[in-house]
């Protein structure tokens, strides 16, 4: 049934509506007011069927990202890791669960914890209840836990996680001393010898330096444009 399926959103639904709604007002003025006449200037608007185009195609390549290929996506940061079932993980920004949730699916002794601060703009459906409801529909509500808590300062002890997972996140704090403050944090709750794997669309390269300054290991991965809109990029990070 519908109902027992897992829903996980569409990412950054309101940019999606917008871009799509622009690129066919553009389009549609195109095709019905090809020459505009403003007194003695005449306007030919053929040349923007370019961006109204644009527009819409960005738009739908963000909507399969949401309904396809964020899930190779996390398969992808998933396999990044070597599991053996007992890690201690951690999604900074869960929204509706997927890498929480797709990491649980790897743990057998281990525990899966998601975080987030629960921005509508960001995730379609953004809540702790969409989240829980769709662990209880893929089996791993016993593997998982969920908490309120903002990247730049965490409750968590130090050295506390294996595993540290982030997608499309700390990209949405838009100041460069507070981006800087969450790769500290991550660093410091992520224990000796675990990996980070961290991936956005923006600053990635940000990232690395703000972990390389910390003393951790990393590699910068290239962007993955046939199955990420915009395109993703990944560092991954060892303590």
């Amino acid at each position: 049934m519908e109902s027992n399926k897992p829903k996980y959103g569409i990412d950054a639904p309101g940019v999606i509506r917008n871009l799509i709604l622009i690129g066919a007002a553009i389009c549609c003025i195109v095709i019905f007011f090809p020459l505009v006449k403003i007194g003695s200037v005449s306007i030919d608007t053929r040349g923007l069927i370019w961006s109204g185009g644009g527009c819409v195609f960005g738009g739908v390549l963000m909507l399969a990202y949401s309904l396809y290929g964020k899930f190779k996506h996390r398969d992808r940061m998933l396999n990044y890791i070597a599991w053996k079932g007992g890690e201690q993980v951690l999604d900074v920004g869960t929204g509706k669960g997927l890498l929480m949730i797709g990491a649980a699916k790897r743990l057998t002794t281990g525990k899966s914890i998601g975080i987030d601060i629960w921005n509508e703009e960001d995730l379609s459906g953004n809540n702790i209840q969409n989240a829980l409801a769709n662990a209880e529909i893929e089996g791993v509500s016993n593997k998982v836990e969920i908490k309120n808590e903002n990247v730049m300062d965490m409750s968590f002890a130090d050295d506390t996680f294996d595993v540290i997972l982030t997608n499309m996140c700390i990209h949405n704090i838009y100041n460069i001393e507070g981006r800087k403050t969450a790769c500290k944090e991550i660093g410091r709750v992520l224990k000796t010898g675990g990996t980070a794997v961290v991936s956005d669309w923006r600053h990635v390269k940000e990232y690395n330096r703000n972990f390389r300054e910390l003393g951790f290991q990393t590699q910068l991965l290239p962007a993955r444009y046939l199955t990420t809109f915009p395109a993703i990029t990944t560092v991954i990070v060892k303590k």
